[in-house]
């Protein structure tokens, strides 16, 4: 198996192991860092060990092969197919320097940034996977871009996200070029995951180097109530 076809479950159990949460054959990290979980072998086993990882009304975001109905003892919050996508290797164009490093300050503004424009699971933590830069203009945080899923000989490019009023300006590929730069700089080859009906950002990764390498399908589930009773 290619250590991208179960990507979530490898950096849990590499670069990343230090933040899994385990039970039986499911890992998930933590809520405020990351909604993203996984586990390996039979899926009926896997769903039943997240019964035992998930708080009371506990949300886990899963990266599938394939579409998958989820058991009763959960709710479906979403379901959409992902493009994986790889990066070539090019060298990209050198990035503008007007991005900072986003830290434990631009929390706030990280998150305000995220719940407006929808990138993907974001929480108080994320930050600390990787490295996140962003733009500010008129000292207000406009854009922003990092390193999210971690595993030996890879990273993935997350937290795309501009803000609509400063769309169409060029920072969302400035800063992943300057994220993509840092990934190659440490022998690394660059991925990302996006919804596969958002052919604006597929394209925008395309003439960046991007490739398309599988669908994966995000699964988003919710323990029932009923289930933390039983």
């Amino acid at each position: 198996m290619h250590p991208l076809d179960n990507v979530i479950w490898k950096a849990l159990t590499t670069t990343h192991a230090g933040f899994a949460e385990s039970y039986g054959s499911a890992r998930r990290f933590p809520h405020e860092v990351t909604a993203l979980g996984a586990f390996s072998g039979p899926e009926a086993e896997g769903f039943e060990s997240l019964q035992g990882l998930l708080p009371v009304c506990g949300t886990v975001a899963l990266f599938l092969p394939a579409p998958t109905e989820a058991p009763a003892d959960f709710d479906v919050v979403r379901a959409i197919p992902l493009l994986q996508m790889l990066h070539d290797g090019r060298n990209l164009e050198p990035a503008a320097q007007d991005y900072l490093e986003l830290g434990g300050p631009d929390v706030p503004e990280m998150l305000a940034l995220a719940e407006l424009t929808k990138p993907g699971p974001f929480g108080k933590r994320t930050r600390e996977l990787g490295r996140y830069l962003g733009i500010r203009r008129q000292g207000r945080l406009v854009a922003m871009a990092g390193e999210r899923l971690r595993l030996p000989g890879y990273t993935e490019v997350s937290a795309v996200c501009t803000h609509p009023e400063h769309a169409g300006r060029g920072y969302a590929a400035n800063l992943i070029g300057a994220v993509v730069e840092k990934i190659q700089e440490r022998g690394e080859s660059a991925m990302l995951h996006v919804a596969a009906e958002n052919q604006r950002a597929i394209d925008l990764y395309e003439r960046l180097g991007f490739k398309k390498r599988a669908v994966v399908h995000l699964l988003v589930i919710r323990k029932t109530d009923s289930a933390n009773k039983a």
